[in-house]
């Protein structure tokens, strides 16, 4: 944010707690103080009414950074980001374009219980007019948030609370202040032949754990990081299971109409289908309101065993 705040003057950043207290999780440490009330703004814990703003600068010729404290708040919003924004460049027939970017933690935390704890990739993942980003590793985070600042359509960008406190490694390029990832592109984070394992955000960590896990029994797991939700990057998945002939999805999310679902519609309806040996397996989140109590929590989210089971039973070992 802050090389793209530095780059541009039409960036800004609004949200509850975004200046003076550094970010309620202090993603925006030190920028109030940089570039001050004009372009890091502190706003009433009124979603509506922050996200109208923002949607409006947007169509004004700014380029705004609307946070939310978590997605779950954004249901406050949703009329903003999904007819004021989303809606408007086709509405306008191309005439008016919403350069905006939402973005906040999303997902499962912890001990938040039910009405702080969903998944909304699929929520927005369904409306056309928005992209919607789901990043995974730090550098991915980077390079699809500077290209989210610089796109010209309403972008929803889904962090993960419980990553952000976990380091990875950068490359070289990916610190310099001209890194993108091009929205729309999956990545292959691991090298496999057996099987396909799909995920984005936190639980990208979760099937590469399982992965390295199988590979001590023979089982090698390709896996991918969505990276975008909306567009998806089915040709990556489909060309992924042409050569393992298997796929296994995982998410955080409930399962009807999940993204989860959604690959695997795409999959069956594609090139891809007639390779594979077995059905595709989706993991998900349990088809309920998430639970407070830490046991019932943990047995609502996808496990590292869970995904294992799910690569077994596919394969059929």
């Amino acid at each position: 944010m802050d090389e793209e705040l530095e780059r541009d003057e039409r960036v800004f950043l609004l949200g509850e707690e975004v200046a003076q207290y550094d970010g309620a999780y202090k993603v925006s440490r030190g920028l109030w103080k940089k570039y001050g009330d004009k372009r890091i703004i502190d706003t009433p814990i009124t979603e509506m009414g922050f996200a109208g703003i923002a949607v409006g600068a947007a169509m004004a010729g700014l380029r705004p950074i609307c946070e939310f404290m978590t997605f779950n708040f954004s249901m406050q919003a949703i009329d903003q980001v999904i007819n004021s924004a989303a809606k408007t460049y086709y509405m306008s027939a191309g005439l008016q374009c919403v350069p905006i970017v939402f973005r906040g933690p999303n997902g499962a935390s912890a001990g938040v219980a039910a009405q702080h704890s969903q998944c909304f990739a699929a929520w927005y993942g369904h409306c056309p007019g928005l992209k919607v980003l789901s990043p995974w590793s730090a550098e991915d985070a980077k390079g699809l948030l500077k290209a989210a600042i610089r796109d010209d359509n309403p972008v929803v960008f889904l962090e993960n609370e419980l990553m952000y406190g976990v380091p990875f490694e950068m490359s070289e390029e990916a610190q310099s202040k001209d890194f993108l990832i091009p929205i729309g592109k999956a990545k292959v984070e691991r090298q496999g032949n057996h099987i396909s394992l799909v995920s984005h955000s936190r639980y990208v960590s979760h099937c590469l754990d399982a992965a390295a896990v199988l590979a001590k029994e023979g089982i090698e797991c390709e896996v991918i990081n969505l990276r975008s939700i909306r567009p998806l990057d089915v040709e990556t998945i489909e060309s992924s299971v042409m050569k393992t002939n298997n796929l296994v999805t995982v998410e955080g999310g409930w399962p009807q109409f999940g993204v989860g679902a959604e690959i695997c519609a795409r999959i069956m309806e594609g090139p891809a289908f007639n390779y594979l040996d077995a059905p595709a397996i989706r993991v998900t989140g349990v088809d309920i309101p998430m639970p407070y109590a830490k046991i019932l929590e943990d047995n609502s989210v996808p496990q590292i065993k869970d995904i294992i089971l799910s690569v077994k039973k596919t394969l059929n070992v």
